[in-house]
């Protein structure tokens, strides 16, 4: 396992180069001159023309690219042309709660899903599979920005029970992860119905059950356990596209994290903030991979990672 996960992080690295040079790429297609915003709209060209030479904009783009490498490879993110502060340190500040964020959207994601999906199987044509299943279709079909404000209105507005925005304890995390983790919520339980369905038909199910073992045993130490690698895939893949895809929740809950951090610097063409963060968020989904592909042998030891 070990050699394997080495050999994973060495193939990382040729992948977040390609990732580098198309963000990078696609960042100086935005329409917009970061260096009209930074000097104001006031300004007179001189300024604009001095404030380009400051930021280092007027060099070669290959240029540009080769000195934010090689600020990369130290450590250094380079300043955010907004803010005058290191990139470094607004990530210090935005980061945790994002990822603190995806863990409590993940978290009940998961084990809501998981029990929709186990009780929908047992359940199969019966009222508690009919009602798992229009909670799941609920749960993807409705956009996140509407279950977001229908939460603040009923929730916040309303009954008055969690704030409609912001960062101020635990409660500001509720509203936003229920919201974040609802569409993740439905295909895990979608995938749990259909591979707890698959398994229950297996032999070995069937002979567990002549053997005399109990139904609760049968369901969860070897039915559920069996579906679980398919769940686990699933459940990987959306949460790293959680880590990068909060960017509408926290926009709609003014939650400042990561996602509305890269919103902010795309309106104000802020390119170190854009292109690290974006880098971060991939770097993030590769890891996760990672992780999802490691945690196959931990459910089913018979999996070989190098084949």
């Amino acid at each position: 396992m070990w050699k394997y996960t080495a050999k994973r992080i060495v193939e990382m690295i040729p992948i977040l180069i390609v990732i580098s040079i198309l963000t990078f790429l696609f960042i100086h297609l935005i329409p917009g001159d970061p260096a009209r915003l930074v000097a104001g709209k006031d300004a007179t060209l001189e300024d604009v023309e001095n404030v380009r030479h400051e930021l280092g904009l007027d060099k070669p783009i290959l240029k540009q690219y080769v000195d934010y490498m090689k600020n990369l490879l130290t450590g250094e993110l380079g300043t955010s042309l907004t803010t005058g502060l290191p990139v470094i340190d607004m990530f210090k500040t935005r980061f945790m709660p994002s990822l603190h964020l995806t863990f409590l959207s993940m978290f009940w994601a998961t084990l809501i899903g998981l029990m929709i999906g186990v009780f929908s199987a047992i359940n199969k044509n019966k009222w508690p599979d009919y009602f798992g299943m229009v909670t799941a279709v609920s749960g993807i079909s409705i956009p996140g920005f509407w279950l977001g404000l229908l939460l603040i209105q009923l929730f916040s507005v309303q009954l008055g029970l969690f704030p409609t925005g912001g960062l101020d304890g635990f409660s500001s995390y509720i509203l936003p992860s229920l919201t974040l983790g609802a569409g993740i919520m439905s295909m895990i339980a979608r995938f749990t119905r259909s591979s707890m369905l698959e398994t229950l038909q297996a032999d070995f199910i069937r002979t567990g059950r002549a053997k005399g073992l109990k139904e609760h045993s049968v369901i969860v130490t070897h039915a559920l356990r069996n579906s679980l690698i398919s769940v686990v895939t699933v459940a990987g893949l959306q949460f790293g596209f959680l880590l990068g895809g909060s960017v509408v929740v926290e926009t709609v809950f003014s939650f400042p994290g990561m996602g509305r951090l890269l919103i902010d610097s795309i309106a104000f063409r802020d390119y170190p903030v854009i292109q690290s963060a974006l880098l971060l968020f991939a770097f993030e989904f590769i890891v996760v991979n990672l992780i999802v592909d490691v945690l196959y042998t931990v459910l089913n030891p018979k999996i070989q990672l190098d084949s």
